[in-house]
């Protein structure tokens, strides 16, 4: 399949990850990082203060920010702990959504928003006054085409005021996996064991690849394992792309971070020079 093909074929809604996260991963997303949201919170505020995702102090200091998939909360949650007036917590899945305002009950700050993180910003956001736009969790490739991820990009860079601060992390699966290192453990406790197999097809050109999500199950030390198997198709995206992408759309790179598995993290500020959405 040619590239222009590769980029139809996959330019569909969200959908299929959706579908996968709700009918698939939502029950099981805060297990598989761990289970313990208030550690996860700990940690991950830990993280923003280190990325300077905080409120500053001066007038229009964008005290608003933004948190792309937000998942079940955790960086959302944070983000509130740390002094943001309001946090969109931006997702899709309805099931996540829901843990998150379980979660938020006493946080007035959390609003949980479905919608799509493509249009989200240009719906939800005056243009220059956002302090911070998060997009955690390998969400960048959830989306579509790359078009879309270019296209997000440059979305951010309107949305924030000046002086903010954008973080995207995600994995750059460019580099096919062969044999066995294709089979990545999540995380295995006694009554659940969670493996991702990566299959790199043909048929995409280079542009997608097959994440099978394998879960097994069982009631109790004595009974047997259930299988459960879901898959979907994720963006591969190179770093150095992204990097090129994140410079066009008027983005400049303040840090990075290298992480297992593929994981990159940029932390951002949007240039002087950057005109905002109209």
């Amino acid at each position: 399949m040619t590239t222009a093909a590769a980029i139809a074929a996959t330019a569909q809604p969200v959908g299929q990850a959706v579908d996968h996260y709700d009918r698939f991963l939502a029950e099981h997303y805060t297990w598989m990082l761990g289970g313990d949201l208030d550690a996860l919170v700990a940690a991950q505020r830990d993280l923003l203060v280190r990325w300077g995702v905080v409120p500053g102090s001066g007038p229009g200091d964008g005290s608003l920010a933004v948190d792309l998939g937000c998942g079940p909360g955790h960086t959302s949650l944070a983000l509130a702990d740390l002094g943001h007036d309001c946090v969109l917590a931006v997702d899709l899945s309805r099931p996540l959504l829901n843990e998150l305002a379980a979660h938020a009950r006493d946080m007035p700050a959390v609003r949980p928003v479905r919608a799509d993180v493509r249009t989200a910003l240009r719906e939800l956001v005056r243009p220059g006054s956002a302090g911070a736009v998060v997009c955690l969790g390998d969400t960048l490739t959830h989306l579509p085409t790359r078009g879309d991820v270019a296209a997000l990009f440059s979305d951010v860079a309107a949305a924030l005021a000046p002086g903010g601060t954008a973080v995207f992390a995600y994995r750059d699966l460019t580099v096919p996996l062969t044999g066995t290192d294709r089979f990545l453990p999540v995380r295995a406790t006694e009554d659940r064991i969670m493996t991702c197999f990566l299959e790199y097809p043909d048929d995409y050109d280079a542009y997608t690849v097959v994440v099978h999500d394998l879960l097994h199950t069982r009631d109790s030390a004595d009974a047997d394992w259930t299988l459960t198997a879901h898959s979907y198709r994720k963006l591969r995206l190179s770093h150095a792309w992204v990097l090129e992408q994140l410079h066009a759309a008027g983005l400049r790179v303040r840090h990075e971070e290298s992480g297992p598995g593929g994981m990159r993290t940029v932390v951002l500020e949007r240039g002087s020079g950057h005109p905002s959405r109209s």
